[in-house]
């Protein structure tokens, strides 16, 4: 059962990379590399590996270092992976939705993980069903599998481009067949991926930030509609599918990715300390001190701090493993929110006019739980500044958020908002001042959850859970998998 203080986050969306790597063990690099991307999902991981003639296949519920052990990787011998580290945003979170998804083909098994949202799932599904397929999972995935199954025998071109020609929504995707890994990005280049060397081999992941850990290089970033084709012949590209409108989720850049990443040959990191700066001019403040929301808000707040000449000092210390306890806290300790995850630092606070730099609001519950907390320690005044523009539409290519009616700023005005966080001010990075900062021009990104301007059409049933059990038979086979809480 979910909790708001839990849930008042922009949730993680999912990992994929994928590693050829000959004579050496593909595994222990994948495993690796998905520690890299641990921020991007952690419900499930999963490694799927070839020896060049079989596939074998190890995933569960968890975090990287709880799935994998080393008498595992040890079962997993091969020069070609693919790896996923999973949050859900169609189907349950439960064991058989966990990536990769297997699959067999006229060519041997396959094995396909996948970070994104598939618009059309449930037409593609039920067509699928009515031709005699039966599927296994609820996930999504789970069709694109399918679709290149049936495919696979003409060639992987053949194979990805029925999956582009056939599939709407969200995808970059990675392919493990017995001798061939391949990568491809959906038309509209939604969600990120990138491909590079790797020693003697290659690699694709969805960051560069993968690439480092295992002494890889990214040397190019996939186009919208691109894939690229990994075997024993080298790395080769070519077109899947023609670009359509859209551009990368502009929440990448804000929150998702992490800072050492680099998108669109943008640092990150100071791709966040120019919003920082932007929002300093947008919504200047007379103030004391500049205090970021650990961590995400550090980069725009050093901004902050750099444009308005306000002092930076950090005003809380975090928590970083007790969000990933699996015992639950009980009643009293949920009502203290935020004071589980937060410490705040009362001699910077104290008699402080502060600027409270974060990357977004989604309902609320958490900011205003901060701001009483900066207030309780004794700050005079508390000033909230928001990297992302106001969120007033749900994301329905692969980030799980609140429905349009939970979103705050959806449903309330910034003043009336403001005056529900209890805070002194509020101000929002504005949508070109996002944009500007990234260093893009405006077409290049997906901007729906704040203009909601969908690239890519919406029909009226979408659902995350739309082919999921009823509600008490998908809870039973959650807790069949070992899960510790039910699921919603």
């Amino acid at each position: 059962m979910t909790h708001p203080e839990q849930d008042d986050r922009l949730k993680e969306e999912c990992g994929v990379l994928g590693v050829y790597v000959p004579e050496q063990e593909a595994a222990r690099i994948a495993f690796f590399g998905l520690f890299a991307l641990q921020h991007r999902g952690q419900e499930s991981a999963g490694i799927a590996v070839s020896d060049g003639f079989r596939v074998r296949m190890h995933r569960d519920m968890g975090l990287v270092n709880q799935v994998f052990t080393p008498e595992v990787l040890r079962s997993l011998p091969g020069h070609l992976a693919v790896g996923h580290t999973r949050y859900s945003t169609t189907g349950a979170s439960v064991l058989r939705n966990a990536q990769p998804i297997y699959c067999q083909s006229l060519v041997g098994e396959i094995a396909v993980a996948h970070n994104g949202n598939l618009i059309n799932a449930r037409e593609l599904r039920e067509e699928m069903e009515r031709d005699g397929e039966h599927f296994e999972t609820t996930s999504d995935t789970e069709i694109m599998a399918r679709i290149m199954v049936r495919h696979m025998h003409s060639g992987p071109e053949v194979a990805v481009r029925e999956v582009m020609r056939r599939v709407r929504g969200a995808y970059s995707v990675t392919v493990l067949t017995p001798k061939v890994l391949i990568g491809f990005r959906d038309p509209s280049g939604i969600r990120p991926l990138t491909a590079g060397k790797l020693g003697e081999g290659y690699m694709v992941a969805s960051e560069t930030c993968a690439f480092g850990p295992v002494g890889g290089t990214p040397t190019h970033e996939l186009e919208p509609g691109e894939m690229v084709i990994i075997d024993s012949q080298g790395m080769r590209f070519a077109r899947g599918h023609d670009t359509e409108p859209g551009g990368m989720c502009l929440f990448e850049f804000i929150y998702f990715a992490r800072p050492d990443s680099v998108m669109y040959g943008t640092s990150l990191y100071t791709a966040r300390e120019r919003m920082g700066q932007t929002l300093a001019k947008e919504h200047a403040v007379e103030a004391d001190i500049v205090v970021p929301v650990p961590d995400s808000g550090i980069p725009a707040a050093l901004g902050y701090s750099r444009e308005s000449g306000i002092p930076y000092r950090e005003g809380m210390m975090k928590s970083r493993y007790i969000h990933r306890t699996f015992i639950q806290p009980d009643q009293r300790m949920r009502e203290m929110g935020v004071r589980m995850k937060l410490t705040p630092l009362e001699d910077h606070i104290r008699g402080q006019r502060v600027v409270l730099v974060d990357d977004s609001i989604v309902r609320g519950t958490t900011t205003k739980q901060i701001v009483k907390m900066l207030f309780e320690t004794g700050a005079k005044e508390v000033h909230v500044r928001i990297t992302a523009p106001p969120i007033k539409f749900p994301c329905f290519y692969g980030i799980d958020m609140a429905s349009k009616g939970e979103l705050a700023a959806a449903v309330m005005t910034i003043p009336s908002l403001c005056e529900y966080l209890g805070a002194t001010t509020l101000g929002y990075l504005s949508i070109e001042g996002a944009v500007e900062a990234v260093g893009r021009e405006n077409g290049r990104f997906c901007l729906a959850c704040f203009n909601g301007k969908y690239p890519i059409s919406i029909p009226p049933d979408m659902s995350k859970h739309a082919f999921d059990d009823p509600p008490e038979v998908g809870q039973m086979a959650a807790l069949a998998n070992g899960q510790l809480r039910l699921i919603d």
